[in-house]
């Protein structure tokens, strides 16, 4: 890696020229698009000239066939950027890994337009004292708002000296200006040689695969462009897989739009990831990201012309998972990665699948103990290698792969137990098993369902320790714990429904039925708030005994 240092004006000359320097600047086509607004594009040309610090940018020097676009001059809303693409090509070129919102503000400001409309820049601006926090105007504008306006584009392109330029501009104006005005001028004039022409104020880092391809791998520097990437927008590498796939099929992107939109209709959050680990590991090349994957020709025309199979497995498997697990929130699927072995299952044995039995249980198991969390590739694949050892999909032999490969598979009674308000997330993973078929997506989003305190947290909080006026009897963790949660509709919680109600009076009048749904103790002497302590008690034995017995979950009572 070095740093290299660089004009503005020679930069933005350098954009998109395969003449150029090292094969000029482009953008590979991992980079998300141009997002900035033009006020942010302003400000950034008040920032040059400011000599505020604007980072330092990342640039890829490789040979490699990397889809990548050019830089755009005349930006627009509605610029479609694949119109951009460049064809991929073995000639040296420098990639923009970090920076392209930069770069493409000073191009847009220096060599083209932002809606059909041009950088200017006010001459007589820079007062020490200017309003808000904008000391230089630039402004994008469909013409010149006044005399001491000026086309930015016009001054930094020229080739003259500074003082015959200040003396052509000041010449052309038509009405006379003081000599403060004239000195007001020339200092702007003398700034924006400096900030853009003469002094090298972009500084870029090299990454220098042609000449040292062992150190700066592909894989290597889409390392670099994750990490340089994670304080914005996350990208990983299945951006990269996915700009090598569409390199190929133009078809791609609206592909999976497509089927990311229909898995998603009923409020789940299925991602392009998931998407392609799955494509991966259906085409029996491992979970693992790695980009010499995609670069295999076979492996991208494979899963191009069978699209149709791997879309129908990944679209049954969410259907089972809608309609037989009532797991239908995206709250509550702690890992979409515990359905790749079923997908697998289903897209290579179709002719079985109907006859498969106790997914439901499979998949209840592994999201409640997070068997899959973390980074579990190597227990995909495990889990995919005893599949097709056997052609069959049998829990207890896919549990005892989880279990082989370190993996947890059982909950312990203190795990579930302390499961609380605050770590919502897990409890509606827990609710959602926990309340069959209760709607967690409503068409109205104010008619969502809502977590609440059985005994007020109000309430509690006035109970004090014995022999003590101040210090409170049920800290935090007491009250919010899940034996004191309950799941109520919006008419139950909302305006004129429980609110800070005391237990013995809600469920006064309930019916036995209500009560079993909630897991409630029927005694009404436990709805007192004095009986706190013995509800918990009641109240825990209730819920460990449901999952344990309903949904076969195994409960350690001690923490292994």
């Amino acid at each position: 890696m070095k740093n290299q240092t660089i004009t503005i004006r020679k930069i933005v000359t350098q954009l998109n020229q395969p003449d150029g320097t090292d094969g000029g600047f482009w953008l590979p086509n991992i980079q998300r698009n141009f997002v900035w607004k033009e006020e942010q594009t302003e400000r950034l040309f008040d920032s040059l000239m400011r000599d505020y610090p604007i980072g330092t940018l990342l640039v890829w020097k490789t040979k490699s066939k990397i889809k990548h676009r050019k830089f755009i001059d005349t930006y627009k809303n509605d610029t479609n950027f694949t119109d951009f693409y460049v064809p991929e090509n073995d000639n040296c070129k420098l990639l923009v890994l970090d920076g392209q919102q930069r770069l493409q503000s000073m191009f847009i400001g220096l060599r083209g337009s932002y809606n059909g409309k041009e950088l200017y820049f006010d001459l007589l601006s820079g007062s020490s004292n200017a309003p808000e926090d904008v000391k230089y105007a630039f402004k994008f504008k469909d013409e010149s708002p006044g005399e001491t306006w000026i086309k930015l584009k016009d001054i930094v392109s020229n080739e003259g000296d500074i003082f015959s330029t200040q003396k052509n501009i000041v010449s052309a104006l038509k009405h006379d200006i003081s000599e403060e005005e004239k000195t007001k001028i020339g200092k702007n004039i003398s700034t924006l040689y400096q900030v853009f022409k003469t002094e090298e104020r972009i500084v870029y880092q090299e990454f220098d695969s042609v000449e040292r391809p062992k150190l700066y791998g592909e894989d290597d520097v889409v390392e670099i462009f994750i990490r340089a990437n994670a304080g914005g927008t996350p990208l990983g590498k299945s951006d990269l897989l996915f700009s090598l796939l569409t390199s190929v099929w133009e078809e791609a992107e609206e592909k999976m739009s497509n089927l990311l939109e229909d898995l998603n209709r009923e409020g789940y959050a299925f991602t392009r990831d998931f998407v392609l680990k799955t494509c991966l590991t259906l085409l029996d090349t491992g979970a693992s990201y790695k980009i010499e994957k995609f670069r295999k020709p076979e492996i991208k025309d494979r899963m191009m012309n069978d699209w149709e199979n791997i879309e129908q497995s990944i679209r049954v498997v969410k259907d089972f998972l809608y309609g037989n697990t009532y797991l239908r929130s995206k709250k509550a699927l702690k890992s979409y990665l515990t359905l790749i072995p079923i997908i697998y299952f289903h897209y290579n044995n179709k002719d079985k699948w109907d006859s498969l039995k106790h997914l439901d249980n499979y998949i209840l198991k592994t999201l409640l103990a997070g068997s899959f969390g973390g980074s579990p590739d190597s227990l995909i694949d495990n889990c995919i290698n005893e599949i097709k050892a056997n052609k069959e999909f049998v829990n207890k032999k896919i549990f005892n792969v989880i279990r082989n490969s370190g993996r947890n598979l059982e909950i312990s009674k203190d795990e579930l137990l302390t499961q609380s308000y605050s770590k919502r997330n897990d409890l509606h993973l827990l609710f959602n098993l926990w309340y069959k078929g209760v709607d967690y997506n409503p068409s109205y989003s104010g008619n969502e369902l809502s977590i609440d305190h059985i005994f007020p947290t109000g309430v509690l909080r006035k109970i004090k320790l014995e022999n003590s006026s101040r210090i409170t009897k049920y800290k935090k963790e007491a009250r919010d714990q899940i034996a004191n949660l309950m799941l109520l509709t919006i008419e139950e919680n909302g305006a004129g429904g429980k609110g800070d109600m005391k237990p013995s009076e809600w469920f006064n009048n309930k019916t036995e039925k209500y009560l079993k749904l909630h897991l409630i103790p029927d005694d009404p002497e436990l709805w007192k708030i004095e009986n706190f302590d013995e509800f918990i008690k009641e109240r825990k034995k209730l819920i460990t005994n449901k999952f344990r017995d309903e949904f076969s979950v195994v409960i350690k009572e001690k923490r292994s």
